[in-house]
């Protein structure tokens, strides 16, 4: 076991920027994200507790576990005020931390960010967790996407070497049991959302299959809604550019 997360650190300078991926990833989906933005300051991308390089931090499962392991970690490192980038599980988690520690959060910038409301597709992501070849990670990552989104075998590799480590499969199984009853997760209260103080800009793809768009209504009045048409769950992926400019437009 290990009390430590794994993190991929570039860049220097500034209040860092943390980023948290979603269930089943790794610190990886930030690949053409996290360059980008480490030209100018220093940037973090973690593995969440049960996923690759942590896969045996002492803990994992919840995001509330997940979020204070990432604020745990971030003391140990000497980072006092940093900038939050979450997806999915990783969204959810960043809220966590931006509503337990607001005056540490510089901005928070969450791309399908999970908690926003009840409905997911549980059945699909627990059929994604049990995945333990190459193939069936393909045809588990392609739904979720936007139809017609080309999958290059690129993006799919870094999610197979993440598998290939003994364990990751039975503990990604596990996680799911605890993220989900039936097709409902647990939610966010509006109130620690609408009292977030930063800046706070929420990225969603209108085709998104595992967090429905619908997410977005009702959210605070503070939270800024920047909504892709054509584009599915994987916001990194489907809309690169646009992450990247809407990032930096939030850490300034």
């Amino acid at each position: 076991m290990s009390d430590r997360l794994f993190a991929h650190e570039v860049g220097a300078g500034g209040e860092p920027v943390v980023f948290l991926h979603g269930f089943g990833a790794g610190h990886f989906v930030w690949r053409d994200i996290q360059p980008a933005i480490a030209a100018a300051r220093t940037t973090i991308a973690y593995d969440l507790p049960g996923h690759g390089g942590s896969l045996a931090f002492a803990e994992s499962g919840p995001p509330k576990v997940a979020a204070r392991a990432v604020l745990s970690d971030l003391d140990a490192r000497g980072v006092s005020r940093f900038h939050l980038v979450g997806h999915s599980m990783g969204g959810a988690i960043a809220t966590l931390i931006a509503a337990s520690a607001p005056e540490r959060v510089a901005s928070l910038t969450a791309l399908a960010p999970g908690g926003f409301g009840e409905t997911i597709d549980a059945t699909h992501l627990r059929r994604y967790a049990t995945a333990d070849t190459e193939e069936k990670l393909a045809a588990g990552l392609s739904a979720m996407y936007a139809p017609g989104f080309a999958l290059a075998p690129a993006l799919v590799a870094p999610y197979a070497d993440a598998i290939a480590r003994p364990g990751q499969t039975e503990k990604l199984v596990e996680i799911a049991a605890l993220l989900f009853r039936g097709e409902r997760q647990g939610v966010i209260p509006y109130e620690l959302r609408a009292g977030l103080p930063m800046p706070v800009k929420v990225l969603w793809g209108r085709e998104d299959p595992i967090l429905p768009f619908s997410h977005t209504e009702g959210l605070p009045p503070r939270m800024a809604l920047h909504a892709f048409s054509g584009a599915g769950h994987m916001l990194a992926d489907e809309c690169t550019a646009d992450v990247v400019h809407l990032i930096r437009e939030n850490i300034r």
